[in-house]
């Protein structure tokens, strides 16, 4: 009995052994995606058409965006995953300046009848895109006259930890 227990007890270190190595690449490979990506945005011009996309690991591919102020900016989201909306719903909230992220993100939980999307809030969103499932996408056009630096989120339940950034009208 005491050479099974043995076993069985190899066996399951080289089981963790073999998991948690492949875990450790994962999180490289996407690290590096995520560097790479970080230094795109980074060297993009500013411009007033917007792309990003959201996909079914919880990420926006962009966590900061850019305009020019007092001119029509025209955004698209893009759904890029293949989950659908009622497990996996991305939209992009642009909050107004000042505006607690934490609070909002609190009150649009419980908005699920208007797509997260709280009612009592609209004074604090300067625009918004549709839920989107994926394969879906949505563009949206509004201005910013003031320049400065907004939030943006999605408010998909669970989302905004990770699904946020910032727009910096110049």
């Amino acid at each position: 009995m005491n050479k099974k227990v043995k076993i069985s007890a190899i066996v399951l270190l080289g089981m963790l052994a073999i998991t948690s190595c492949g875990k450790k690449e994962t999180a490289t490979e996407s690290s590096e995606i995520n560097q790479t990506e970080d230094s795109e945005s980074q060297a993009e011009a500013v411009s007033n058409d917007l792309v990003i996309e959201g996909n079914d690991q919880m990420q926006f591919n962009k966590a900061e965006l850019r305009a020019t102020a007092g001119q029509p900016i025209t955004l698209t989201l893009k759904h890029v995953g293949k989950i659908p909306k009622e497990a996996m719903g991305h939209n992009l909230v642009i909050l107004q300046e000042g505006t607690d992220e934490a609070a909002f993100a609190a009150k649009a939980i419980t908005a699920k009848e208007t797509d997260y999307i709280p009612a009592s809030e609209k004074a604090s969103i300067i625009a918004h895109t549709k839920l989107l499932g994926g394969g879906e996408e949505d563009t949206i056009e509004f201005t910013i006259d003031k320049k400065g630096t907004y939030n943006f989120l999605c408010t998909f339940p669970g989302h905004v930890a990770m699904m946020k950034g910032v727009l910096i009208v110049e």
